[in-house]
């Protein structure tokens, strides 16, 4: 069955639920999501969304701030649009129902304070800011009658044209199986990042890269993909592997510290706990291999239990469920991937290098985050950018129809069912525990060339399950997964420097020759995996 509108977006976090929002003033839209559309990377945001809201602040800080952090690498135009359009989006935000933290006199947002801003200027809901930006933008999405949400969908392909323009995609009902084609002049990748492709990640179970695979597939360039950004902090624990311990607590004087209660970030960079989080991922890194602990702790027992019950409520009930009082012990802590830097190359308007295919959030790189995103830009660029691609298809919506396209219905081909899963839980566990050891924090040339290597032999092997075996969610991920996975690995192979979220031990200091964005396509790789 082709599911037609005028719209298709897939993914639910910001970006998606805001252009959702938006284009449904111009037309129908169906909104794609592979779960609940709750279960995006925006739902479990604690810290908050960066932008100029305070006379004390400027744009020219907030894109100082962001350039520094980009390490190079940041499009400085792109940087100023995203900085100055800003505070338009936090207000209209605030006009759908998000509401955010107010200073003590209640009438202003709470700033708070994160690690690389010269400032406060991050809005926050208590430290639940994802949430309750999910909450406000579902229930706007929900309330509307030009917006059909199918939740439960996951991506297989996009669906192209005899010209080449994108025109839809084919995804699969999770539920049932069946594959159902969507097709629509437009459509929106907001599917964000891939934290998934590593084994310790702060990312929920849905971010396994599908709609950067999916636009590489179909021709699309992916840029900076060997910039991942590891959170510092992440709770170590044998049953909350993924409970991000938020950057707003270094913000408000968290200590890092080891297990003796030695503070260690003053040897490695003079802001200590507010140095970037490259720079304190690194450090906690290289402190672990050094001391051979399996975490470190990050201090709050010097802060009142009335504060931090107010500040990060949330974060310290979760830790009590655990056994951990935050006002009393320090809290065990450990780098995960969490923000992928790297996407679906766009331009200032998230249009992709394949005509009518847009990217935005997470999926995307637009330029803004360079070598290492800025703390709090990521809701920031999601929300620009929703509105940003609402202007270009309302512009083209006027001037451009195109012609009807009818895409071609499934086609399974001669494929039997799946005789063996554990052959995709096997290979999934294998990528996973791969790109951490050998494309994780630290990286050498001889660690990534074993991961090429190895992923040679298992992308082989996943493409020929894809086509000689009935689909399932999981071998959709997989192959999804081991795509991305190679993606990043060809990256950091190519730069032949360290800078940002990028360390080779083999070349440890950034080089001017090296400072320009790493640009892989499919057909560029086919070269290389051979």
């Amino acid at each position: 069955m082709n599911q037609r509108s005028d719209f298709i977006i897939l993914g639910s976090g910001i970006a998606g639920l805001l252009s959702a929002h938006k284009l449904a003033a111009l037309g129908t839209v169906c909104l794609v999501t592979k779960k609940r559309a709750s279960d995006a990377n925006t739902n479990y945001a604690q810290g908050g969304i960066a932008a100029v809201m305070d006379p004390r602040d400027s744009f020219e800080k907030h894109t100082e701030d962001t350039l520094v952090a980009g390490a190079g690498l940041c499009d400085e135009d792109i940087v100023r649009l995203t900085v100055e359009e800003g505070p338009a989006r936090v207000r209209e935000l605030q006009e759908l129902g998000v509401r955010f933290s107010a200073d003590r006199g209640g009438d202003a947002a709470d700033l708070g304070l994160e690690a690389g801003h010269s400032q406060r200027r991050v809005l926050h809901a208590g430290d639940i800011t994802g949430r309750e930006i999910e909450r406000a933008l579902l229930e706007a999405c929900r309330r509307n009658p030009n917006i059909s949400l199918f939740e439960e969908h996951i991506g297989i392909n996009l669906i192209l044209d005899p010209e080449g323009r994108c025109r839809g995609v084919y995804a699969m009902d999770r539920q049932s199986g069946l594959i159902r084609t969507f097709s629509a002049p437009a459509t929106i990748l907001a599917t964000g990042g891939a934290g998934k492709v590593y084994i310790y990640t702060t990312n929920p179970d849905v971010t396994t890269g599908d709609g950067m695979a999916m636009a590489y597939r179909a021709g699309a360039t992916l840029a900076n993909m060997e910039f991942v950004q590891f959170h510092p902090t992440c709770l170590f624990h044998p049953t909350e592997r993924s409970f991000l311990i938020s950057e707003a607590l270094r913000g408000e004087g968290g200590r890092l510290q080891l297990k003796d209660g030695t503070r260690f970030m003053k040897k490695y960079d003079p802001r200590a706990e507010l140095a970037p989080r490259d720079i304190v991922a690194r450090a906690i890194d290289a402190e672990l291999k050094r001391t051979g602990e399996e975490c470190v702790y990050l201090d709050m027992t010097h802060k009142t239990v009335r504060f931090l019950k107010s500040r990060f409520p949330n974060i310290r009930e979760k830790l009590l469920s655990l056994g951990i009082d935050m006002a009393a012990a320090p809290i065990p802590v450990v780098p995960a991937a969490h923000f992928f830097c790297g996407g679906v190359r766009t331009n200032e308007w998230g249009e992709t290098d394949i005509p009518r295919l847009f990217a935005i959030g997470e999926a995307a790189c637009t330029g803004l985050h360079g070598a290492n995103r800025l703390a709090s830009n990521s809701l920031l660029e999601g929300s620009v950018f929703a509105h940003r691609v609402f202007l270009r298809l309302q512009d083209s919506s006027r001037r451009h129809k195109l012609p009807r396209f009818e895409p071609a219905p499934w086609n399974p081909g001669k494929a039997e069912p799946l005789d063996e899963a554990v052959v995709i839980t096997q290979n999934w566990e294998e990528i996973r525990r791969l790109m951490w050891n050998y494309v994780g924090i630290v990286r050498t040339d001889k660690r990534l060339e074993r991961a090429l290597r190895r992923m040679r032999l298992l992308n082989r092997e996943i493409e020929q399950y894809y086509w000689d075996f009935i689909l399932t969610p999981d071998l959709i991920e997989l192959r999804n997964l081991a795509e991305v996975a190679t993606a990043v690995i060809l990256s950091a192979m190519a730069r032949k420097e360290s800078r940002g979220l990028h360390y080779n031990l083999d070349y440890p200091k950034p080089k001017a020759s090296e400072c320009r964005d790493t640009l892989i396509s499919r057909k560029s790789a086919v070269k290389l995996l051979r």
